[in-house]
C-alpha cells in the first residue's frame, strides 16, 4: 500500500462587514466554499489557519475587517493504486461524473477487497481524484446493487453534493423486485442501526439512525411484486433492511431475505432463475441533482441491469401464460 502524500493549500480572505458577529468556522466556510466545513474545522484546530495572524477557535466570533491566512496541508489519497478498470460512464464535465455501476463491483476498498474496486478504476480514470475524499465518492452502492451513482471532480462540487445529500435534495429512485405481493403503495420510516447480534447487518432498531423510503407498485406477478423505491435518507442497506422489516425481502438478497420461493406451477426456467438469481434484486435506475457549478436541475437514468430485467421477462411471461390458461 503507498504512503499517503498532501499538498499545500494557501488562501488569504478578508471579512466582509455582512459577516460580522459570525463564528470563524461559519465564516471560513462561506468564504472558501470549495472546501467542506470540516475540512476547515480541522485546519484551525491544527493552528493551519490564522485571524490577524493569531491562531483561533473555531467558535470564535469574528466582526469584519479581519484577514484569514489558511496555510494547510490537503491530505492526498494515493493509498490505494489505480487501476484499468472499464467504467460505464453516463455523463461526465469538469466537476462530476455519473457512472452506471455494475453488479458485483465493491464501491470502496476495505478488509477483503483491497483492490479492484470503483475507487481504484476512478483513480485511474481521473488521476486528480486522489486529491479528494474517497476519490470524490460522495454516496454508495453495495457491492451487489446495480446503477447509477454521482462522483464529485472537484472540492467545490463534493462539497455540494455532500450538502445536496444532507438536505435531501439528491433524488434517487430505484427498481426492486421483492418476494409477496404488496397491495398499496407506502412510506415506512423506521430507525436503522447496527445489528445487535450479527456485526455485519444492519436493522430497524429503537435508537438507530432516521430512515424513510417510499415505495409504489410497478408490477405484480404470482408471489412477487416490482416496486419503484424512492430514498429520503441514505442509510446502509436502507432499502434491503426496510424491505424485510415490512415482510418483503428482496429476491436473491441472502443476508435479509429468505430461500427463494418460485410460484407453485410456474415453468421451470423461471423456478431455475429464481433459485440462481445471485445478487439482492435491487438497481438504482433515476438519480436527480442541482449541478454544483450551473445551478440546473440535472436528472440522469439507465437501462435495467440485464440479469434483472431477464428475470422480470420470465415473470411478465408467466403472467401472459397464466391468463392464457385462463
Amino acid at each position: 500500500m503507498k504512503p499517503m502524500s498532501s499538498e499545500t493549500v494557501r488562501r488569504l480572505v478578508r471579512v466582509q462587514p455582512d459577516l460580522a458577529g459570525g463564528r470563524l468556522d461559519q465564516v471560513l466556510a462561506k468564504l472558501l466554499p470549495e472546501f467542506s466545513r470540516g475540512r476547515l474545522q480541522r485546519w484551525i484546530e491544527a493552528g493551519q489557519v490564522l485571524v490577524d495572524d493569531r491562531p483561533r477557535r473555531g467558535r470564535d466570533k469574528v466582526w469584519g475587517g479581519e484577514s484569514i491566512r489558511v496555510q494547510a496541508e490537503l491530505v492526498v489519497m494515493d493509498e490505494h493504486r489505480p487501476q484499468a478498470i472499464a467504467l460505464n460512464l453516463v455523463h461526465e464535465d469538469e466537476h462530476l461524473l455519473v457512472i452506471d455501476k455494475p453488479a458485483g463491483l465493491v464501491v470502496h476498498p476495505a478488509a477483503g477487497n483491497r483492490d479492484g474496486t470503483l475507487q481504484n478504476a476512478l483513480l485511474h480514470h481521473a488521476p486528480s481524484l486522489a486529491a479528494l475524499p474517497r476519490a470524490g465518492i460522495v454516496h454508495r452502492l453495495d457491492k451487489d446493487t446495480s446503477g447509477l451513482l454521482v462522483v464529485a471532480k472537484t472540492l467545490g462540487a463534493h462539497k455540494s453534493l455532500v450538502e445536496q445529500l444532507q438536505a435531501r435534495r439528491v433524488h434517487r429512485e430505484y427498481r426492486a423486485l421483492v418476494t409477496g405481493n404488496l397491495v398499496a403503495g407506502g412510506r415506512i420510516e423506521a430507525p436503522i442501526g447496527r445489528h445487535p447480534t450479527q456485526r455485519v447487518k444492519m436493522a430497524v432498531v429503537p435508537h438507530g439512525r432516521e430512515a424513510v423510503s417510499h415505495y409504489r407498485i410497478l408490477e405484480s406477478y404470482p408471489g412477487h411484486s416490482l416496486l419503484a423505491v424512492e430514498l429520503e435518507t441514505g442509510r446502509t442497506h436502507q432499502i434491503r433492511v426496510h424491505m424485510a422489516h415490512i415482510h418483503h425481502p428482496l429476491v436473491g438478497d441472502r443476508t435479509y431475505g429468505a430461500r427463494p420461493r418460485p410460484p407453485s406451477g410456474c415453468h421451470p426456467d423461471l423456478t431455475a432463475a429464481l433459485q440462481g438469481f445471485p445478487r439482492q434484486a435491487l438497481h438504482a435506475l433515476r438519480l436527480g441533482l442541482i449541478h454544483p457549478e450551473t445551478g440546473e436541475e440535472m436528472q440522469w437514468e439507465t437501462p435495467m441491469a440485464s440479469d434483472l430485467a431477464g428475470l422480470l421477462d420470465l415473470f411478465r411471461r408467466e403472467v401472459a401464460d397464466g391468463s392464457h390458461r385462463a
